[in-house]
């Protein structure tokens, strides 16, 4: 995947182009960046401007859309008239998803878009939208109203839908017992999502959470996904925050998950492979990964709905949740009690063309018969557990594959097990 990150350069690496690559790299994306501007500041104070030129700023855009296919695109900075009318001819044709970070003040005091610029910014940016992340006190200037019992978060979101957004998320609005809440308005609905509240200042979090955002778009993810995914990373930002300079702490993001973290690098590597969509089954595909010695499937993180087919595309239809998956989670428990180094697993369509591809390689494969499966198992449900446990019974060395033909009502199936996610990527790649 490639994500785009158009906005000012912060020398400090708190925020802007810089915390963007930061974390378009955590999740494993190619990051290209356009910079609007080169700011001097760091975490105690503010300094100078300089934004770039109309020609270089056209220049970066052709020189990235010329050779890359663009996923998704992050707006930050923008900071003038001529810079915000140079992005608008370059992305307004543009069918890619964009998410728009309307900084308007740096958290160590500087300005970061000229007062005569905002009439161009509603007028050209805003409709780039598909979504828009403004914080309360970014909302209350877009909207030109003071959030109170009058004018609501509510009507605030509305007025910036009316601009032109198509979905607006205002975010780190205090909530009760002690909890920050976001606001989201789509088209059809608007909902609230709370979050534990972290007292502190810092540097990024806003940035965090765009890019996290582009990312979950971009991997198909729904807005309502999207958004409890961009607060759940940006709240460990926070959490994580280190006071590396002299002033403010700068978000954090290298101590996350590390299960989640690659199991999210797999699967955005896995809905890219070409042709894929031919390997997902009836009953779809899951990709677990676990912790070292899972006692039960809530030690294990999988997908809470699937890996589903869409025409000639695949997309992720849930979010990463320990306990998310049943079947493939299953399939994995029973092999690493008795393979411990085998963690993660998969499970594809199972068809003559990967059959002979799997007779072909040096995989280690197993497989059982279900129509051999005693009716008093059948009756309990644990129809999977029965089969990986037959399958491996008499193996010395763990399985790269299992497989079976299927039963009456029942859907063949390959499950594919490795030790890491991406270990089950190189096998998969042998296969299909």
């Amino acid at each position: 995947m490639n994500l785009l990150s158009i906005g000012g350069s912060d020398p400090s690496s708190g925020a802007g182009i810089q915390s963007d690559v930061k974390v378009f790299s955590e999740f494993n994306t190619h990051a290209l960046t356009v910079i609007t501007a080169i700011t001097g500041q760091n975490t105690t104070s503010f300094g100078m401007i300089e934004p770039v030129s109309k020609k270089i700023l056209k220049n970066q855009l052709e020189s990235v859309f010329s050779d890359f296919k663009i996923d998704g695109i992050k707006i930050g900075m923008v900071y003038n008239s001529e810079i915000i009318k140079t992005l608008y001819q370059q992305l307004k044709k543009l069918k890619i998803p964009i998410v728009v970070d309307p900084v308007i003040k740096s958290t160590t005091g500087g300005s970061l878009i000229e007062k005569s610029a905002m009439a161009d910014f509603k007028k050209y940016i805003i409709p780039l939208a598909t979504v828009i992340t403004p914080n309360k006190f970014e909302a209350e200037i877009l909207s030109k109203t003071k959030v109170n019992s009058k004018n609501t978060i509510e009507k605030t979101a509305k007025i910036i839908q009316k601009i032109g957004a198509r979905n607006v998320v205002i975010t780190g609005i205090e909530g009760k017992n002690n909890k920050i809440v976001d606001f989201v308005l789509e088209k059809d609905t608007e909902y609230w999502i709370s979050g534990d509240k972290i007292v502190n200042t810092n540097h990024g979090s806003g940035c965090d959470y765009s890019a996290a955002m582009i990312f979950a778009i971009s991997s198909s993810k729904t807005i309502h996904e999207s958004v409890k995914f961009a607060k759940e990373f940006t709240y460990n930002s926070i959490k994580n925050a280190k006071k590396v300079g002299n002033g403010i702490m700068i978000t954090n993001i290298q101590n996350q998950d590390k299960i989640n973290l690659e199991l999210s690098r797999a699967i955005n590597e896995f809905v890219e492979i070409k042709n894929i969509y031919k390997n997902i089954p009836e009953c779809q595909t899951n990709f677990v990964y676990s912790k070292q010695k899972p006692k039960s499937i809530k030690d294990i993180l999988g997908i809470s709905g699937r890996i589903v087919k869409a025409g000639e595309k695949v997309i992720v239809a849930g979010n990463l949740t320990y306990g998310g998956s049943k079947h493939v989670a299953t399939a994995l428990l029973v092999v690493n009690k008795k393979f411990p180094k085998i963690c993660s697993a998969i499970n594809i369509k199972y068809q003559n063309s990967s059959t002979s591809k799997i007779k072909k390689s040096k995989l280690t494969v197993s497989s059982y018969d279900r129509t051999n499966e005693p009716n008093n198992i059948k009756n309990k449900g644990s129809t999977v557990g029965w089969g990986i446990k037959n399958a491996i019974k008499n193996l010395q060395v763990p399985p790269d594959i299992i497989f079976h033909k299927g039963d009456f009502g029942k859907e063949p199936m390959i499950i594919i097990f490795g030790d890491t996610p991406k270990s089950i990527l190189n096998k998969l790649l042998k296969i299909v």
